[in-house]
């Protein structure tokens, strides 16, 4: 009961009944509490020997019309035996430095390592008859791939899987990130496709940390890499629909993935055919498929504007269509869902218009169409801003801004009207049948 009373005396005195004399302790007290933090201060465990100090280099670098001074360039060389000595160096000072909060700095890994959940899993993806997840083990870094069959599947499909895969609903590990870490030290995987007929894993690793992808396919069935599928530089991954055929993208000496290969697996080696090349450095090539694996499209990106191109996932060697010629200004991505591509565009609505700018909005094209650039607007942008689009099964998503407020909406599949209003009243837009 103390500390409320003198809370409420001290909210009585107007003024200090002894003016000097509480100057003077208040005085007193700072030139304390100020020397008791020096002397805390001047009682740390310094290490004996200085920081180590980095070596200078004269080397310049040109940029922009500019040319700046970088003398720490050498550094950029991780291999150089300087390099790694420098590095120890600062690590051995470091830990003399610390040294007397290593029972502290214990304590709070362990209080921090005791709050993180012993398995770490993302929910479940349903594909066909399979759930695709991934989970990291206790007490390891990396995650594990890993796969079951759907245990709501019943009848012949489930007898048929149960007899080619042995006990139904048994988790199967597609690929482990520590196994791979373990041999190499680092691994990041970038890309991670599996084929339509679910029997091969196409995937990237990064195992130096420099951002250097290679591909590698695996074959489900037996856990082997299949031969000659190491290609080095790939960023992306599509599959046609045979399960045998694997577009993607490689990079340049600048990381800029610019063109688009094939590979047809075979019985005894792996064939390459280039697709789509891009020579406008300030473009970088995408290649992913349709929700419905229908459709596979290379997708040629600036920061303002795009160029799509689109193969049949059925007949993945009968040619490509360009959606529209790109112009400045003009982005599209698309979709498809029963044959009908939905794409978010801000394109001009005829062709005859010049591009002066606008919102995005929501247009369909039928595919025989798709080289038309007649869409149909479906939904305006006029008062929302469109962020994104998503076909999930007989539902198109919509990621959008309206008043600077998020929303997240859904309409039924396929739209046979076009859609008035976006109520930001409601978090879904009214279904349209």
């Amino acid at each position: 009961m103390a500390l409320p009373f003198l809370l409420k005396a001290k909210t009585r005195l107007k003024t200090p009944i002894l003016p000097l004399a509480s100057s003077t302790i208040f005085s007193s007290f700072y030139c304390i509490s100020s020397r008791c933090r020096r002397d805390a201060a001047m009682n740390l465990c310094l290490p004996s020997q200085p920081p180590p100090v980095a070596k200078k280099v004269p080397s310049t670098v040109s940029a922009h019309g500019r040319t700046l001074q970088d003398p720490y360039h050498w550094m950029r060389n991780t291999a150089d035996p300087s390099f790694v000595e420098y590095v120890n160096q600062e690590n051995a000072y470091a830990e003399a430095f610390m040294a007397d909060t290593q029972h502290l700095q214990r304590t709070l890994f362990e209080e921090m390592r005791s709050r993180i959940p012993t398995k770490i899993s993302t929910p479940p993806e349903r594909w066909g008859p399979w759930l695709y997840y991934e989970y990291i083990p206790e007490g390891k870094a990396y995650p594990i791939l890993c796969r079951k069959l759907d245990t709501k599947i019943n009848g012949w499909m489930k007898t048929f899987l149960s007899s080619i895969t042995g006990k139904f609903g048994r988790e199967q590990h597609l690929l482990d990130w520590n196994e791979i870490a373990e041999q190499n030290g680092y691994v990041h995987v970038g890309s991670c496709r599996v084929s339509p007929d679910h029997n091969f894993l196409a995937y990237t690793l990064d195992t130096t940390g420099h951002e250097e992808f290679i591909l590698q396919i695996k074959d489900l069935r037996n856990g082997s890499i299949v031969p000659r599928s190491h290609v080095d530089g790939v960023i992306s991954l599509a599959w046609a629909q045979d399960s045998s055929t694997l577009f993607y993208t490689i990079s340049d000496d600048n990381q800029r993935p610019y063109r688009v290969l094939c590979t047809k697996m075979g019985s005894d080696e792996i064939h390459n055919y280039p697709i789509f090349t891009e020579s406008d450095s300030s473009y970088c090539v995408d290649i992913t498929s349709t929700k419905d694996g229908k459709f596979i499209t290379v997708n040629s990106n600036s920061r303002t504007s795009s160029e799509v191109y689109v193969i049949d996932a059925t007949s993945p060697f009968h040619g490509m269509q360009r959606v529209r010629k790109r112009v400045s200004g003009v982005q599209y991505f698309l979709e498809h869902h029963s044959g009908m591509f939905y794409i978010l565009t801000n394109a001009p609505l005829s062709e005859n218009k010049i591009w002066s700018g606008g919102n995005y909005y929501l247009a369909t094209c039928q595919v025989e169409h798709i080289q038309s650039s007649n869409w149909q607007n479906i939904l305006p942008g006029e008062d929302v801003s469109f962020q994104d689009i998503d076909i999930l099964h007989g539902h198109l998503v919509l990621f959008l801004n309206k008043k600077d407020i998020p929303m997240l909406c859904s309409i039924n599949l396929p739209i046979k009207a076009s859609v008035k209003v976006v109520n930001v009243n409601f978090f879904a837009l009214t279904h349209h049948q």
